[in-house]
């Protein structure tokens, strides 16, 4: 006796399948973009509308066109804000990614203690910055700090008046900004450098290649991606460095410690000059975006 005819299967149409997996992809995407658009896409086209028109945050906002832009070619303190700004990332850019890339590269070695000394190299940057400022202008203090009497004791007759001085104000802040992000940077190199496969460095090694070959032809090509990463997020914190020169010297003395950010924060939270302080919060997005595209095209050319 022959066994009945199986019931077919209804085939659900390749249409159907399609549209329910875009469904399902795009209700776990759409939360990001929803929060994207509200509280980053909004208040960026809300600055540019701003940055064309006067405004106190109360009342209506005149529109003026480019006189913010073109009052702020005539305003020595921007010009000012942005050469120290500029100042700052140019000294604060290389020396963290110099000191991060070798605390990771000593730290990555099977020496005693590294979990603890990659703590405490990380420390300092989940530290208050209020305690910061604090402990380093002591630190810097010109008759008092530690750091003068052991230049006094090195024989050094009159040392530098540090966050004191006009001259040495800047590069105290560069001290202690690379000081606090070193740690940051060193956890992202050292992720890096154990992606490399260390059956590379063995082959060299028989090679006859020594330790600075390896670096060179090994090292770098590897942690090409994670030094575009880190560079591209180190020169954005620093061209929009504020809560360390807030709290260490309020932009001073005079002027020698005037940044972009701290511009901005004044012509719009002291002097309610939102209209102005807008139009120069566009020129530092487009410095970052443009520095950006440059490291990104600069990158490109180098894995091509």
């Amino acid at each position: 006796m022959s066994a009945p005819p199986r019931a077919a299967v209804p085939r659900t149409p390749a249409l159907n399948l399609k549209t329910r997996n875009a469904i399902q992809g795009w209700t776990f995407i759409l939360p990001n973009f929803l929060g994207f658009g509200l509280l980053t896409l909004v208040p960026v086209l809300t600055l540019f509308y701003y940055s064309l028109t006067s405004w106190n945050a109360f009342g209506k906002a005149n529109f003026v066109g480019l006189e913010n832009f073109a009052r702020m070619g005539r305003d020595s303190s921007f010009w000012t804000a942005l050469t120290n700004t500029l100042y700052y990332s140019v000294l604060h850019i290389p020396l963290t990614l110099v000191v991060a890339l070798g605390l990771a590269l000593l730290l990555n070695t099977q020496i005693r203690g590294r979990a603890f000394f990659r703590t405490a190299a990380f420390f300092p940057y989940i530290t208050s910055i209020v305690a910061i400022a604090v402990v380093w202008n002591m630190l810097f203090s010109p008759d008092f700090g530690p750091i003068n009497q052991v230049l006094r004791f090195l024989g050094v007759d009159n040392p530098p008046g540090w966050t004191a001085s006009a001259d040495w104000s800047m590069p105290a802040v560069i001290i202690v900004g690379v000081w606090r992000d070193m740690g940051y940077y060193m956890i992202l190199l050292l992720a890096g450098l154990q992606t490399i496969p260390g059956q590379l460095y063995e082959a060299a090694k028989v090679d006859g290649a020594d330790t600075w070959r390896r670096f060179w032809n090994i090292t770098i090509p590897g942690l090409r991606p994670t030094l575009f990463f880190v560079t591209v997020m180190l020169t954005i914190s620093s061209l929009k460095v504020f809560d360390l020169i807030l709290v260490m010297t309020n932009g001073g003395p005079g002027q020698s410690t005037l940044v972009l950010s701290q511009f901005i924060y004044q012509r719009g939270f002291v002097e309610n000059n939102f209209g102005y302080a807008s139009a120069a919060a566009v020129v530092l997005f487009f410095i970052c975006i443009s520095v950006t595209i440059f490291q990104y095209v600069w990158n490109q050319r180098k894995e091509g």
